[in-house]
């Protein structure tokens, strides 16, 4: 939680510069990363099983290295902070975090360093090397191999310059309380040297005369320095030449002499290197080979690093640019654990920091500011900023500086004072090459993208940069997803809204041209892309969509085509919002009428049909759409208001998409023929569905007029083909659709065989949104239980839904499934209230023919003024055909009953 250092609470003097107020107390704020101390403390723990194993070999360099570890993840996610937990965690007299779990292993045998490898801290090489060596001076002794090296190498490069001098310049001696010793531990390895070769004192200028001497007596194989004979490789490295090259090789001296420690003051030394993503590119890895000769040259060492991006020194591409490269090598680094993009077993070594939870926000928060013992933030402006910050922790740093500068300047803050940040781009942008940066702008257009996608959107004619942009800790994979990456929601938000200061910042009119070539290429991934199904279509309309009306596109071009597949699929998934977020759509271009439409059709089937037709009349209305567009809300109204019981107005519509004869004149023409068919015109309906084809759904309107003749079968064997041309033209919700009628048909004859049909019908509706066909099957399932008791209560929660809906064309359809059940009870007052109620439904005129059918199944006369519909075959024969449907269900239900 709280940073200690030394026993003190660390003060976060940022913040506390930042108000006038000294009640205010201001603190650096440490949120738990417990999961990520406990891979850690298993990759430590492994390590030391390892050295101890009597099969270590600390001049063994050929076998695999397991000895590091690395957390990577997005700037500002707290790597840093975690570093120096890790460190103050493995000091004997430092603090550990209370969630971190005690490790099981005496911290006393280890000796951490932390060395940070930023630009700002002035970390070259040189002072890598001594900052190990100075850490390893705490315990008090000579490192003779190596301090042998390390002296020869800075009498050549700084000569007349004292080491002792150099350390107190630099700023180490104030880091390392032993830094003192180490001059007087380098000379007595010097002079202990000169002892066993029986040379005179060692001054400063005798040290070349001595490792000449030295690397003559390990030649000879003198018993003289037997003790530095064991190092098998010092003589090489003392006739090197010395210079950073030699350095990094002579830190397998260090390696060596740690090793020949009595194994009572055996220690292993952890070094966590940090800011790793700043000692080059992945261009230039001059100092990045340097520290990997360090990791590899000294097994019995243990590293931690942390920064930006993955370790990618498993990876065999990198040959001849570092010194050990590939899986073999370095089989931990292959994967990675928690949150990571690809997962190893248990040995894997990289590790994701990621987000924070919710919970660890708030806590965040609350700690970093303090008023007399209590957070300053409360509560609900906390959960605003959390809620906005998605897990990122210099998000909740940078609001708590905004948090400060707005109470100073005399107002409370409020959740709307916390958008983006600018300063989330810069430090996104640091460490990225132009051409990354360029492709990291264009994405931020999309809400997912692959490769090639994003490779087109910036307009490269190389995919390297959006190579380069994947293995970002800010760009998140999904495996599953249409297009596997995706840029962090903070760092996306803020690179679109924010105010970019960057010098390569866009205009106005890159961000155009980008939103065209987004556009542009998302319409090639639906048309030639690798794959072109449904979730592409929808992937590619979700996010065109967007982009066509937040940059108001002039020409909505393959987004006409797309419209048209998505409504042909009756599937309906949501694509967008309303322009402007809200149910009044503020309509100005093609692209915000286009986005209403989809939005109106797709929310349909959630609101009611009423608010449908309002919806999309104020679109016809608006004349935004093109020519071949403006027929679809003409179109879907006219459905909307067959729903609402507006029969005529509906017409009108179907005959004015049939004037137009486009896309939909087909779909419209279908509409005319139920239209006949709900105002009994029968002879009419059958001759206009011969003429319809697949695309006007000709089965299912032939299956629609059969069942209400009362030839179940027919009407089955319709609905039956319907669904398999459906499913042909993989039209999935055309398919769910026919089974369910199909099942409502068949549970008038068959109910044992309706189960089995409805089955699929539930199957097939899996994941679609289908209100009136969901309703369908619901009907159907109580036509097959007509004569059972469940079914009254049942029928009246779905009124109420229907009504809700809107949907009030099906309600007659309902009331013939009630008057069934009635019927086949032969419970003629129940039956004569369910009449009187279709009586009041269809007294305009429409679906007037279901009174017709409630009297032929209970085998009733017609009322005198009842104007009869046109039946195909004559109403003796149809009203034969329904009163037989009900006596052969009685049959059915009075033994079961017995």
């Amino acid at each position: 939680m709280t940073i200690f250092r030394g026993g003190v609470v660390a003060r976060d003097l940022r913040m506390l510069f930042g108000a006038n107020d000294r009640s205010v107390a201001a603190e650096e704020a440490f949120t738990n990363r417990e999961a990520q101390w406990q891979a850690v403390v298993a990759a430590l723990t492994d390590h030391l099983q390892r050295v101890a194993s009597p099969s270590f070999d600390v001049e063994d360099l050929a076998s695999p290295r397991h000895n590091v570890l690395v957390a990577h993840g997005i700037g500002g996610i707290g790597k840093s902070t975690f570093s120096r937990k890790i460190e103050a965690s493995l000091i004997q007299s430092g603090e550990r975090p209370s969630q971190w779990a005690a490790p099981g292993w005496p911290i006393e045998r280890l000796l951490p360093v932390r060395i940070d490898l930023a630009r700002s801290s002035g970390t070259d090489f040189e002072r890598v090397v001594l900052s190990i060596r100075l850490a390893v001076a705490a315990l008090g002794r000579p490192m003779p191999a190596f301090d042998l090296a390390l002296r020869r190498h800075w009498d050549r490069n700084h000569p007349g310059e004292p080491l002792e001098e150099y350390l107190q310049r630099g700023g180490l001696l104030s880091r390392f309380s032993n830094a003192v010793n180490l001059p007087n531990q380098l000379q007595s390895s010097l002079a202990d040297v000169a002892q066993a070769l029986a040379l005179p004192g060692t001054l400063g200028g005798a040290v070349g005369q001595l490792t000449t001497t030295l690397v003559s007596a390990l030649r000879e194989r003198r018993q003289t320095v037997r003790a530095l004979a064991g190092c098998s490789r010092l003589a090489d490295i003392l006739e090197a030449e010395p210079d950073l090259e030699t350095l990094s090789f002579a830190s397998h001296l260090l390696a060596w002499d740690l090793a020949q420690l009595p194994p009572l003051q055996q220690v292993t030394p952890v070094v966590l290197f940090d800011s790793f993503e700043e000692v080059g590119d992945r261009t230039h890895r001059d100092f990045e080979r340097l520290l990997q000769r360090i990791v590899w040259l000294m097994p019995n060492a243990f590293f931690v690093i942390t920064g930006r991006d993955r370790l990618q020194w498993a990876e065999d591409g990198l040959q001849g640019q570092l010194d050990w490269t590939g899986p073999t090598a370095w089989p931990g680094l292959a994967g990675q654990v928690p949150g990571a993009r690809t997962h190893g077993g248990p040995a894997v070594r990289q590790i994701l920091v990621g987000d924070l939870s919710p919970e660890d926000c708030d806590d965040h928060l609350a700690r970093r500011l303090a008023h007399n013992g209590q957070p300053l933030i409360g509560p609900d402006l906390r959960r605003a900023i959390a809620d906005r910050s998605h897990g990122l922790p210099l998000y909740l740093d940078l609001a708590v500086g905004r948090f400060l500068e707005i109470r100073r300047n005399g107002r409370a803050p409020q959740p709307d004072d916390f958008g983006d940040f600018p300063a989330l781009i810069s430090r996104t942008l640091s460490d990225l090459t132009s051409d990354e940066r360029h492709v990291l702008r264009s994405v931020s257009l999309l809400d997912a993208f692959s490769v090639p996608l994003a490779t087109h959107v910036a307009g490269l004619t190389r995919d390297a940069a959006a190579l380069r942009l994947t293995e970002r800790p800010f760009i998140r994979e999904d495996l599953t997803g249409l297009w596997p990456f995706h840029l962090h929601q903070v760092v996306r938000s803020a690179i679109r809204n924010a105010q970019d200061h960057t010098d390569d910042r866009w205009s106005a009119q890159d961000w155009h041209r980008a939103a065209l070539r987004a556009h542009a290429a998302l319409g090639q991934e639906w048309a030639h892309g690798p794959r072109r199904d449904r979730a592409v279509l929808i992937g590619v309309l979700r996010q065109g969509l967007r982009l066509a009306r937040d940059f108001q596109l002039d020409d909505l071009g393959w987004l006409a085509e797309a419209a048209f597949s998505y409504v042909g699929d009756s599937v309906w998934e949501p694509l967008a919002p309303p322009a402007h977020g809200n149910d009044s759509a503020v309509l100005s271009t093609a692209a915000d009428a286009l986005v209403e439409t989809l939005s109106v059709l797709a929310r349909r089937q959630r609101e009611h049909r009423a608010r449908t037709v309002q919806r999309l009349t104020a679109v016809i209305d608006s004349g935004l759409l093109p020519t071949e567009l403006q027929e679809m809300p003409v179109y879907y109204r006219a459905k909307a208001l067959r729903d609402i019981g507006r029969p005529e107005d509906s017409r009108r519509g179907y005959q004015q998409v049939v004037d137009a004869d486009g896309r939909l004149a087909q779909a419209a023409r279908r509409g005319l023929a139920q239209a006949a068919r709900l105002v009994g015109d029968f002879p009419t309906t059958l001759a206009t569905a011969q003429t319809l084809g697949w695309e006007g759904r000709h089965q299912r309107v032939l299956g629609d007029l059969y069942w209400i003749q009362g030839e179940a079968q027919r009407a089955a064997e319709a609905y039956l083909a319907g669904r398999l041309e459906a499913e042909q033209h993989s039209k999935a919700g055309e398919a769910a659709h026919n089974q369910a009628l199909r099942a409502l048909a068949l549970a008038f004859v068959e109910p044992l065989q309706a189960d089995a049909e409805l089955d699929l019908a539930a199957q097939l509706l899996a994941g679609l949104d289908l209100r009136a066909t969901t309703i369908n099957a619901a009907i159907a399932s109580v036509i097959r239980d007509a004569g059972s008791t469940a079914v009254e209560e049942r029928a009246r929660t779905l009124r109420t839904e229907l009504d809700v809906a809107g949907l009030t064309s099906m309600t007659p359809t309902l009331e013939i499934a009630v008057a069934f059940h009635q019927a086949v009870l032969d419970d003629r007052e129940a039956l004569n209230a369910t009449i009187a109620r279709l009586r009041e439904q269809t007294s305009d005129g429409t679906f007037a023919y279901y009174t017709d059918i409630a009297h032929f199944m209970a085998n009733l006369p017609l009322p005198t003024d009842h104007t009869p519909p046109r039946w195909l075959d004559g109403a003796e024969a149809t009203r034969a055909r329904w009163r037989s449907m009900v006596t052969a269900r009685r049959d059915l239900v009075r033994p079961a009953a017995r």
